[in-house]
């Protein structure tokens, strides 16, 4: 690495991508924000994996603070994984990204639903200090 690239500040989406890895990491923690999962629940639930593959990214995201495994057998030891709070945290990130990947394959995306009334909901953008509601369109929102 040449010395530019060490002082180069980190963005917040590169920061993002080294802490999930890659659409294994997204896939298995979008299975684990439905519930506890054993090795053999999530397999089935994302087929295609390979098992080191799942075994790495199962250690990587447990590192990163982002799932949690607790033993429930000694010999051999077998564990049960959950999303961590901080995990939980993705579940807005990753149902907006799964809404954009449904309507790129012209699909109808399954969106978040109001407890009361049914209704679809919408994210927005708001800001807490002037009180107001922007449209990420608007002139008004810059990012940074």
């Amino acid at each position: 690495m040449n010395d530019k690239g060490a002082n180069r500040a980190v963005s917040g989406l590169e920061a993002a991508v080294a802490r999930v890895g890659d659409r294994w990491a997204l896939l298995i923690v979008d299975a684990l924000l439905e519930g506890p999962r054993r090795w053999k629940d999530l397999v089935e639930a994302l087929p295609g994996v390979a098992p080191n593959v799942l075994s790495a990214r199962l250690r990587h995201l447990e590192q990163d603070g982002l799932i949690v495994s607790e033993p429930y057998s000694v010999r051999p030891v077998r564990r049960e994984y959950r999303v961590s709070a901080e995990g939980k945290e993705l579940a807005g990130a990753l149902s907006l990204l799964a809404s954009w990947g449904a309507r790129g394959r012209g699909e109808g995306a399954a969106v978040a639903r109001h407890a009361s009334c049914g209704a679809a909901l919408e994210p927005r953008w708001y800001c807490p200090t002037c009180d107001e509601w922007a449209e990420p369109a608007e002139e008004a929102v810059t990012w940074l």
